[in-house]
């Protein structure tokens, strides 16, 4: 959960699951509440999520996917150094209407870079 200072509750969440039988390679997802966009809390909990799954849990690729008319999270994605890599068509269900999907990635030796040169901003 993505629970800011000063705050006892959530606002949001960040959910990382395995994409196959060992952690190496992985997909996030998340979602936060809409009176937070634009305040740097989704920022900042991601950053924190991303050194915990390259750095402790040791995943070598993190895919995301965000529907394409999702400006908002797809710009979050960009922001935080993602990789677009495509379009998966007609490929999310809601409302009874199939949606086109964004597919982000970030690698493990990418998110190390990053660390090592701090004044370098991704994207």
């Amino acid at each position: 959960g993505i629970v800011p200072d000063g705050f006892e509750r959530a606002v949001g969440i960040i959910q990382v699951r395995t994409l196959g039988a060992g952690f190496d390679i992985a997909e996030w997802g998340f979602a936060v509440g809409s009176s937070f966009w634009g305040t740097g809390v989704f920022q900042t909990a991601a950053r924190q999520v991303l050194g915990f799954a390259f750095g402790e849990v040791g995943i070598q690729r993190l895919e995301a996917r965000s529907a394409v008319a999702n400006r908002r999270g797809n710009g979050a994605l960009q922001k935080l150094g993602a990789t677009r890599e495509g379009v998966l068509r007609r490929s999310f269900l809601r409302d009874g209407v199939y949606h086109d999907q964004v597919i982000w990635s970030i690698c493990q030796d990418e998110w190390r870079q990053w660390q090592c040169a701090p004044s370098y901003r991704p994207h």
